[in-house]
């Protein structure tokens, strides 16, 4: 797709706007423009009229009076174009009408004509120009075959400055048009890329969440069961209980490492969010892994899983739902022979996820996002979750239901 300030820059102004710019005047500095503009024509009506040349006779003071006054109003032609264009037709028709100089005001009653054009819309400029016909051909109408001739004439020119004006009215307003849509389309992209670089940074911080969070509960259970060992009797040392727990340790440092090696990558990259950035994503097959860690930690762990083949993004969300509930239910569950029950199953339309233990559901006073990520894990995939205590008030309780149909 072709950037935004590419689309901008192909819609150059016009000829108007350079020629503007190029005599030092500002783009709404037009009440200048036009009385320079009444100005000059003005001055080309007093040349054809002293020079007598076209039809008519040549003015005498009340027909320079006419002619001039009839430019005076253009100054304000595209404040008021209608208004403008009445006047000077009224004061070009009573000059004609004294039979002065015919080719003299036509620049003036060409130019108010062209303003309407180009200020209106065509079914109010129509009339007007019919109008304006009309009424030159009630002028002209008592002088023959020279009469019909010049209304010919005259007629061309209003067709031509009706054409003119409108043909750039119209142009003008697909050029605004244009820009508008270039304008809303480069909005749409910047809102696009801040939302996604949105979702990005909430991506990161639950996987540095679910990660940090299971894995330093990990490290702190095996670590007091290396204490508890050491400590407990140091004459009958269980060397093979502070060998394993330290394993334990170390393994889980491992694989934290190589996590969050991979979640600063996308970090680093720019191209936040793409699958290439991402490595494969946790799913159902991880779980008998989070299972075993948490019996490593001391967590009696009953896991079954019994679905087939979903998204990658359903198995993800259901990978990180299980991996929060059995770090909570280690570092809050308050017993020594803690027992935990996890049931995913796969229902018409769904992927349920059931996590249960039978522990005090202690907490260590600091509100965290667990639940907030469970929840925002689920709703990525359109799904749902609850928590809290169970019926029975025995343990702690974490459920969610996962649709499969429009995950990917």
């Amino acid at each position: 797709m072709k950037p935004v300030q590419a689309t901008l820059s192909d819609i150059r102004p016009g000829p108007g706007p350079r020629i503007r710019a190029a005599l030092g005047l500002a783009p709404r500095d037009t009440l200048r423009q036009d009385a320079s503009l009444a100005a000059g024509l003005a001055v080309v009506a007093s040349v054809l009229a002293a020079a007598g040349l076209g039809s008519g006779r040549d003015p005498d003071a009340l027909g320079w009076t006419l002619l001039l006054s009839a430019h005076v109003p253009l100054v304000w032609r595209r404040r008021a174009p209608v208004a403008v264009l009445c006047v000077v037709i009224a004061l070009i028709a009573t000059y004609h009408k004294l039979d002065f100089n015919h080719s003299a005001p036509t620049a003036a009653s060409m130019a108010a004509l062209y303003t309407v054009a180009e200020t209106r819309n065509l079914r109010r400029t129509l009339p007007i120009g019919a109008g304006v016909i009309g009424l030159m051909l009630i002028l002209k109408i008592d002088h023959g075959i020279a009469g019909v001739a010049e209304s010919m004439r005259v007629t061309g020119w209003v067709i031509a400055m009706l054409v003119i004006g409108s043909y750039i009215r119209v142009h003008r307003e697909n050029v605004a048009a244009a820009v508008e849509r270039a304008e809303r389309a480069e909005r749409t992209r910047e809102e696009e890329a801040r939302r996604r670089v949105a979702e990005e940074r909430l991506r990161i911080a639950r996987d540095l969440h679910d990660l940090l969070a299971h894995s330093i509960t990990l490290i702190g259970v095996r670590t007091s069961v290396a204490a508890h060992v050491l400590a407990a009797d140091p004459d009958r040392l269980d060397r093979a209980a502070v060998a394993e727990a330290l394993d334990d340790i170390a393994e889980t440092c491992r694989t934290a490492r190589g996590e969050i090696r991979t979640t600063l990558e996308v970090l680093r990259d720019g191209d936040h969010g793409s699958p290439e950035t991402r490595g494969p994503l946790p799913g159902l097959h991880g779980l008998p892994d989070l299972a075993q860690t948490a019996r490593a930690a001391g967590a009696k762990v009953d896991l079954s899983v019994r679905a087939d083949e979903v998204p990658p993004a359903v198995g993800a969300a259901a990978y990180r739902i299980v991996q929060e509930a059995l770090t909570n239910a280690v570092r809050h569950g308050g017993r020594d022979d803690l027992t935990v029950g996890v049931r995913v199953y796969g229902t018409e339309g769904a992927l349920r996820v059931r996590v249960t233990d039978d522990g005090t559901g202690a907490a260590d006073g600091t509100p965290g996002f667990g639940l907030v990520g469970m929840r925002e894990r689920a709703r990525s995939v359109g799904g749902t979750v609850d928590a809290g205590p169970r019926a029975d008030g025995e343990g702690y309780e974490v459920t969610a239901v996962l649709p499969l149909e429009g995950a990917r």
